[in-house]
């Protein structure tokens, strides 16, 4: 009989006190196993019984390594290139600086009727209707306006807003007036007309386009002083839409300022200058307070017909007169801007 404990066909073979015990010395263990590298013979090693049993594996240091990275930078590399084409070629890209147009510019010099009046500037806006006029930018009101088919009230609201405050910085801040700094006029422009804008205040022509009196108004600061800086103001601003993508404001404003020579103190003389400003505001332009000059049509005087205005305007001081001819009056919003150089018909002030 087998032994207490013992399964009833015996002990299994290959256990203590089996006939196997003589093969426990050459048995192999877990971690021998794991740690022997085994490599089966190919065909063509078995064929030829020369090749050893065992293949040393290459060692994978730090030059796999590398490799695998290089990989993967040119698999990154080749993404990215591959991103960059399609976003070159793809249709839908938003506008660039090319896509927009640039503005159309006319400046019409008004020359006097006879001498430039000499008086002191409170006294020539009081003898006026230049004193009913609203003193800076209080002149600059917003018109009735609600909200239109692709667009809504506070969309239509910002247009104009924007609109307003482009025609401030533009017609009525003293620095940009007296040729210094221009950063507010710049700032509210769409970036694809900035470029344009700095052309023209660095290499201004009047050639319809690079005109730098065409998108602000400012005086000679070698020549023309402000005599004071409360710019009177009149004018109206519409609002359309331009379609399903864009909002267009039309402005038409007259400014009178107070001039007098550079570094005097005696009498000034006004001069007055008509903007009317068609200005584009797309979706983008909206939501950043942006604005695109279309057109930019101004009258000024009293000029002298022969000076080139693109630059600066250099008015005709008190006393200074310029042959006479057909007058033009600024003031009459009833007629459009004209095109070339004309004669002031009222010196100084609006007309009733």
């Amino acid at each position: 009989m087998a032994g207490r404990g013992d399964p009833p066909e015996g002990t299994p073979e290959g256990v203590p006190g089996s006939g196997d015990d003589e093969y426990r010395s050459v048995v192999f263990d877990e971690s021998f196993v794991r740690a022997a590298r085994i490599q089966e013979f190919s065909a063509q090693e078995r064929m030829g019984g020369t090749a050893g049993a065992v293949r040393t594996r290459r060692p994978t240091g730090w030059l796999g390594a590398g490799r695998q990275a290089l990989a993967l930078v040119l698999l990154i590399a080749l993404a990215f290139g591959t991103a960059v084409y399609l976003g070159i070629r793809h249709p839908y890209r938003p506008a660039t600086a090319t896509d927009i147009d640039p503005p159309r510019i006319t400046l019409v010099p008004l020359a006097p009727q006879g001498p430039v009046p000499v008086a002191a500037a409170d006294r020539l806006f009081a003898a006026e209707d230049g004193a009913r006029y609203q003193v800076g930018d209080k002149g600059v009101t917003l018109p009735q306006f609600n909200g239109t088919d692709h667009f809504s009230q506070s969309e239509v609201l910002r247009a104009l807003t924007t609109a307003r405050r482009y025609l401030i910085a533009s017609a009525l801040d003293r620095a940009a007036l007296t040729g210094g700094d221009v950063r507010a006029v710049r700032e509210l422009l769409d970036p694809g007309q900035v470029d344009q804008f700095d052309r023209s205040l660095a290499h201004p022509l009047d050639d319809g386009q690079y005109a730098a009196t065409g998108w602000l108004v400012r005086f000679d600061p070698a020549r023309i002083a402000l005599a004071d800086p409360r710019v009177r103001v009149r004018g109206s601003m519409t609002v359309n839409e331009d379609g399903p993508a864009g909002l267009l404001v039309n402005t038409d404003h007259t400014m009178v300022y107070a001039v007098r020579a550079v570094g005097t103190t005696g009498a000034a003389s006004l001069f007055t200058v008509r903007r009317q400003l068609k200005l584009y505001f797309d979706r983008a332009d909206l939501r950043n307070r942006q604005v695109q000059v279309e057109q930019a049509a101004v009258e000024a005087g009293p000029l002298a017909c022969g000076r080139d205005p693109a630059g600066y305007f250099r008015p005709l001081l008190a006393g200074q007169s310029v042959p006479a001819g057909t007058g033009v009056d600024p003031y009459d919003h009833g007629r459009p801007v004209s095109s070339v150089c004309a004669v002031l018909r009222t010196v100084p002030g609006p007309s009733r």
